[in-house]
């Protein structure tokens, strides 16, 4: 059974699935260890990750798929991967949906913003047209291999035209046949709860660490209606801040010591599996 064959199944069974944001490998591993059903693969995080830079469109296809394979070998849980627009063309399409499929990711989301794209909640996002769109969710569609990744069809309608431009191109990607549909760029509470009242049908969330939907628990999302809820920058920006901070404290005093609690020598070693290694050396070695 494919990734995507378990993460159709768990999502047939009902209930809300949570999947953090993991900008690399290791951040996967601290996602699956905690107890989650599920991994959501940024592109804001796999950009800060591994270019320093923002989410502008500057990874590519091969980049981005490379990521992905990195990240499912590290981990038993599905992941849903950020897919940009598919990085070109109907055959670039089909090749993304390939790539993907033998990276072994459950799911993938394909935007409608003209490319090169733009992080959902940052100004000046320009959109395709949505009868354009929808035909390359169909292409995403038709192409992917047997038991391939769950197509999620996203628009970043909301923060670039509004509400009722989200709403109609989200229905419109359902028509066209995805798994799921996600309105994505959502900054306020009240955005949440019209996808939730005029979207029916798997839906995915995106809450975003600063803005106000962090008050929406996942409880609270599910009894909306929603299937999946994303956490695209919670471990990424806490990962940051305590880097920073434990740097700051090192460069002041010339010495870790005073900084904040941080995880032993031994306990990092067991987060990246060095006792399997060791074992494989002294048996075989």
């Amino acid at each position: 059974m494919t990734a995507a064959d378990r993460f159709r199944a768990r999502l047939a069974t009902g209930g809300i699935i949570s999947a953090p944001g993991a900008p690399d490998a290791l951040a996967a591993r601290l996602i699956e260890r905690a107890g989650f059903e599920a991994i959501y693969m940024t592109g804001f995080g796999a950009t800060a990750s591994r270019l320093g830079r923002p989410d502008i469109g500057l990874l590519t296809q091969t980049e981005m798929t490379t990521h992905a394979r990195d990240m499912v070998r590290a981990v038993t849980i599905p992941i849903i991967a950020d897919a940009d627009t598919g990085y070109g063309g109907p055959a670039n399409i089909a090749r993304t949906m390939e790539e993907y499929a033998q990276a072994g990711v459950a799911a993938v989301h394909l935007e409608d913003q003209v490319a090169p794209k733009r992080c959902g909640q940052l100004a000046g996002i320009r959109l395709i047209a949505a009868d354009e769109a929808a035909r390359r969710l169909r292409c995403a569609i038709a192409s992917r291999p047997a038991n391939g990744p769950l197509v999620i069809g996203r628009t970043d309608a909301m923060p670039a035209i509004g509400a009722d431009e989200a709403v109609r191109r989200a229905l419109m990607y359902q028509d066209a046949g995805v798994d799921l549909v996600f309105v994505d760029g959502i900054k306020r509470i009240e955005e949440v709860e019209i996808v939730a009242r005029r979207v029916p049908g798997p839906k995915v969330v995106s809450i975003v660490d600063g803005n106000e939907t962090t008050a929406l628990t996942a409880q609270a999302l599910e009894q909306m209606g929603f299937a999946v809820v994303l956490y695209a920058v919670t471990a990424l920006f806490s990962a940051a801040r305590a880097m920073a901070d434990a740097l700051a404290v090192l460069k002041r005093d010339g010495t870790p010591a005073a900084a904040d609690a941080m995880m032993s020598y031994a306990e990092f070693s067991t987060l990246v599996d060095l006792p399997r290694f060791q074992a494989l050396d002294e048996a075989y070695g």
